[in-house]
This record gives structure tokens, C-alpha cells and sequence, in this order.
């Protein structure tokens, strides 16, 4: 099993631009706190995504490739809308921050994510990494599928 330790930030400024982005669009099989089934696309990858509890900034995580093709098709099962964003990945002092600018209902939220071997892990942030908000479930994808920023 794997675990996922990641902590989530509000992004400001634009020095985070200058990398390249790729297309992500994802939906819900499932919501609720105790599993939550993902299936995304990610420019021409797709994948399937189970996730546990969150306790923290932890939680189990299994993801699975899947084809592409499927990918569309379970797309259209998942809970509407679905989740619009452009990711940028972006290496900083030894860790990948993942920054994602939100489109569709959410447009106007850009979160930054970086996934981390342990919780108590040290790292810096970047000068664009500002208020943490990895508890603040609002900002979790399957929240903001159904509770989209523009509505906040």
C-alpha cells in the first residue's frame, strides 16, 4: 500500500508561470471521506486513482494507469462537473511542487501541492507558496467538484 503524504498551499504571484503545463481533467466514481475513486486524465495518460482517509496530511493512495480510451468513457459516469486545471510542475531546493490553476467553476484558484517522505518533513517553500491550506478541506479536488470556488 501506498501512502500519500502531501500539504497544499495558496499560490500567489506569477514567477510559477515559466514551466510547462499540461491539461488535466478528472472526475469522481465515488466521494466519500472513507474512499474516494478518481479517474483523470493527464494530456495523453490516464490513470485510475483509489484514496483512503485522510488523517493529516496522509492517506493511503493506489493509482493505476488505465487506457485512454476508458478513461473517457468512465468520465462521463463520474459526478459533474469535472475538475479543469493546468498543472506545472516545478523542482524547488530537492522536492517537485505540483501547481495547478484551476479553470471551469474554479477558475481563479491556483493551489500548489508538494508530496513529501514523511510529515514532519523539512523543506522551503517557494516565494509564490503562500497560506497552507492542507486542512482545510474546501481545497480538496473532490470538493471543489461539487463545491466549486466560484460559489464560495
Amino acid at each position: 500500500m501506498a501512502i500519500e503524504i502531501e500539504r497544499k498551499f495558496l499560490v500567489h504571484g506569477d514567477a510559477w508561470r515559466d514551466a510547462p503545463a499540461v491539461f488535466y481533467s478528472q472526475g469522481y466514481l465515488s466521494r466519500i471521506k472513507e474512499r474516494t475513486v478518481r479517474v483523470r486524465i493527464a494530456g495523453e495518460e490516464a490513470f485510475l486513482t483509489i484514496k483512503g482517509i485522510t488523517t493529516g496530511a496522509s492517506r493511503a493512495e493506489f493509482e493505476y494507469p488505465i487506457p485512454l480510451w476508458d478513461a473517457r468513457n468512465l468520465l462521463a459516469l463520474c459526478e459533474q462537473p469535472l475538475i479543469e486545471k493546468y498543472r506545472r510542475k516545478i523542482l524547488y531546493e530537492g522536492f517537485v511542487w505540483e501547481v495547478d490553476e484551476f479553470r471551469g467553476d474554479n477558475a481563479g484558484l491556483v493551489i500548489a501541492e508538494i508530496e513529501l517522505p514523511a510529515e514532519d518533513a523539512i523543506f522551503s517553500k517557494p516565494a509564490w507558496a503562500g497560506v497552507e491550506v492542507t486542512s482545510d478541506s474546501r481545497y480538496y479536488n473532490s470538493n471543489l467538484a461539487i463545491q466549486p470556488y466560484s460559489r464560495w
